[in-house]
């Protein structure tokens, strides 16, 4: 009896350890590096941060906190400050940050990336996450090219680069095939933080009879928002949803799920499913489309959009990927 008594009283502990051990969680700590948009830019620095945020509050065995890049030289100090500080997973926004990933990725090849709009870096701790941006871009060009009154509209792009060049590669293709002979208006800005040049930007295209104006500019098109909404014109935001920052006069947006993509490989990294490589968000699987605000836009329009783009997704349809195949868009030239 005092035999049983005792194998019983050893197992009555093992099981009141384990309990504990089984309720512990294990913390994912995600850190996120912006780009010098900043975190408040209205545009994809501020949905992967929210992304991260809701992620969090959904589940508490997850860490976050971000670091703010005010200039270039902020990349590779805050990349740095998250890997002393031990997170498991750091989230470099934008592909300016590319340089200084791949430095820090190839130092420390136990420390886990993701970069948000490169695919320039083939390491195994490197994880791309790329938007196909020119489908979105697309049907935010066929809006506009549908809507323009005066068949000339406008375009500012923050910076030149091969991913950038996709938003204007698609959206005056799109413009186009609405209305064959449109005028597009194009500005590079060559910066993602000048709201004050990007309204100066948009007010100069008014002058010269734009009616519509998309921007794929970060912190430079809340300028370009701005001079819409005061020119009265309609304005196309882009990464989010951006009608809340002119309810009027912003007709839609091209929206780039980067929140869905930061949750996406937090997740992965929690799970022990992390892996390196290309990482694409199209059409297909929701990762860009249209926004769900879509009040302004005409019935026949938005079904005109609708065809198109199911055609994509059928693979009836393949946007230009390449400023050579669109002879219209010059800011590459």
């Amino acid at each position: 009896m005092k035999k049983i008594l005792s194998i019983a009283l050893l197992l009555c502990m093992v099981l009141m350890m384990a309990v504990p051990a089984m309720a512990e969680k294990t913390t994912v700590r995600i850190g996120m590096v912006t780009d010098v948009g900043g975190v408040n830019d209205k545009s994809f620095n501020q949905t992967s941060w929210e992304g991260l945020q809701a992620l969090a509050a959904e589940d508490s065995s997850f860490e976050v906190n971000y670091l703010e890049s005010k200039t270039d030289a902020d990349y590779q100090t805050n990349i740095n400050t998250f890997i002393d500080e031990g997170y498991d997973l750091i989230i470099c926004v934008g592909y300016m940050l590319a340089d200084a990933t791949r430095e820090a990725a190839e130092e420390n090849p136990d420390q886990l990336f993701a970069i948000i709009d490169d695919s320039s870096i083939d390491l195994p701790n490197v994880a791309c996450l790329m938007f196909a941006q020119e489908q979105a871009s697309y049907l935010v060009g066929l809006v506009a090219g549908s809507v323009t009154q005066t068949k000339t509209v406008g375009y500012v792009q923050g910076m030149v680069s091969d991913s950038m060049n996709l938003f204007g590669i698609g959206y005056i293709t799109g413009v186009l095939e609405a209305c064959p002979d449109a005028t597009i208006l194009q500005y590079n800005a060559n910066n993602f933080g000048d709201s004050a040049g990007g309204s100066t930007a948009a007010k100069d295209m008014i002058t010269h009879g734009a009616d519509v104006i998309y921007h794929a500019a970060g912190g430079t098109g809340m300028g370009v928002i701005e001079a819409c909404n005061e020119e009265g014109i309609w304005a196309i935001g882009v990464d989010t949803d951006q009608s809340i920052l002119a309810p009027d006069h912003v007709i839609t947006s091209a929206m780039k799920r980067v929140d869905v993509a930061s949750q996406d490989i937090s997740k992965a990294v929690q799970a022990g499913t992390f892996a390196a490589g290309v990482h694409m968000y199209d059409l297909s699987n929701g990762g860009v489309d249209l926004a769900p605000t879509r009040d302004h836009i005409p019935e026949d329009v938005l079904a005109k959009v609708e065809e198109a783009k199911a055609a994509i997704i059928a693979g009836e349809k393949t946007v230009p990927t390449v400023a050579a195949d669109v002879e219209a868009f010059t800011l590459d030239d």
